[in-house]
């Protein structure tokens, strides 16, 4: 289960949504109450999710999702003036106050959501994705981006891992070097 972070300047408010997720099931990872606080517990705590209620003293909504993105996402709990001023395009929005089965029910779905996204790559597989990446972009005058996009498409296109076309993109690379 994703790791939960909780933010909210007052600390009734922090301590009413633990007591609302625990009671749930749900193990809270860290209750905070500023954004430099949200940004700590971020970078300690990997992919989480951060459920900020209202405004933070030290920083903007649209400000903090747009630091800790994409190792978090934000369900934002708040009344519908501050909803509709917070433009993050990725922040999940949800009216205060609001039921705790509506929160759970948010919560439930998020995790859901992020359970179904593809895995990211890790060690040795992101290492060979980042080398091949290199040598396109060295051979054939690529930038970054453009480079990831052409190997992407030659693996979508011949039903095969980008990390396993890095491999083979490596291996013949390094045969004609020799």
């Amino acid at each position: 289960m994703r790791r939960i972070v909780i933010a909210a300047s007052a600390d009734s408010s922090r301590e009413n949504l633990a007591r609302i997720l625990t009671g749930a099931g749900y193990d809270v990872y860290r209750a905070c109450a500023s954004g430099g606080e949200v940004r700590r517990a971020v970078s300690q705590a990997g992919d989480c999710l951060v459920i900020l209620y209202g405004p933070l003293p030290d920083c903007l909504v649209d400000d903090l999702a747009w630091d800790i993105q994409p190792d978090a996402q934000i369900l934002l709990l708040a009344r519908p003036m501050m909803l509709s001023r917070c433009e993050f395009p990725k922040l999940f929005k949800l009216e205060a106050p609001c039921p705790a089965s509506a929160l759970t029910a948010a919560v439930d779905m998020l995790s859901q959501m992020q359970r179904m996204q593809m895995p990211k790559r890790q060690g040795e597989e992101k290492n060979l994705v980042e080398q091949a990446k290199q040598t396109l972009m060295k051979s054939r005058g690529l930038t970054e981006p453009e480079a990831h996009r052409a190997m992407q498409q030659y693996a979508m296109n011949h039903g095969i891992k980008m990390a396993d076309y890095a491999a083979q993109l490596l291996h013949s690379s390094k045969r004609t070097e020799e």
